[in-house]
């Protein structure tokens, strides 16, 4: 396992376990679920969607404070505003960025789908990452958003695809694109992974 993604790993279960521990509900996405999913790569970013609230905020600093760069006022307007917010592990350097959800289902239909990952044997640790149905959506809407110029999204997409194959629930994929608007990238990545497109 490379190191970088090694490192996102352990900062990672860092920051999950103080989740864990306030009783945040989370999951991990991005390039550390498409890695479990798919074809690992090293990456020194996490992303963690997180319905975190403000009252948990000077708990959250106060146990992160010593070994992160955090910004208390940044967390409060991520909050407010619903959009995301950087921990950066000093040691590492390792980044984390805390997505916020919006209203609406999405957030709890990720949630009925995300499915815990052991990452460690001793001690025993979980992770609770995105479906890999979802992680291919979401990995195509920024692909989208970034102009289709962005080779390691495309790559984790086929990762996951060529990898988990005929495990997808095609149903649930199919909705999940739809809903962001790109099942047209989806059908080109699946040609491309080499699998059926229904």
């Amino acid at each position: 396992m490379a190191t970088e993604l090694a490192d996102a790993l352990r900062v990672s279960l860092r920051v999950v376990g103080l989740l864990d521990a306030l009783s945040i509900r989370h999951f991990v996405g991005g390039s550390v679920a498409s890695s479990l999913h798919g074809i690992p790569r090293a990456t020194e970013d996490v992303d963690i969607v997180a319905a975190i609230a403000g009252k948990v905020v000077p708990a959250v600093f106060g146990a992160l404070r010593d070994e992160f760069y955090v910004d208390a006022d940044m967390m409060l307007e991520s909050i407010l505003h619903r959009t995301e917010f950087n921990l950066i592990h000093l040691a590492t350097a390792t980044k984390i960025d805390v997505f916020v959800p919006g209203p609406g289902p999405a957030f709890e239909q990720q949630m009925l789908r995300a499915r815990a990952v052991r990452i460690t044997e001793n001690p025993p640790c979980d992770l609770v990452v995105a479906s890999a149905e979802d992680t291919v959506a979401q990995k195509l809407a920024r692909y989208r958003r970034g102009g289709h110029v962005s080779e390691r999204q495309w790559l984790d997409v086929l990762g996951v695809l060529k990898v988990q194959g005929k495990r997808l629930d095609r149903s649930i994929l199919r909705s999940a694109v739809s809903e962001l608007g790109v099942a047209d990238l989806l059908d080109s990545a699946l040609e491309e992974a080499g699998l059926p497109p229904g």
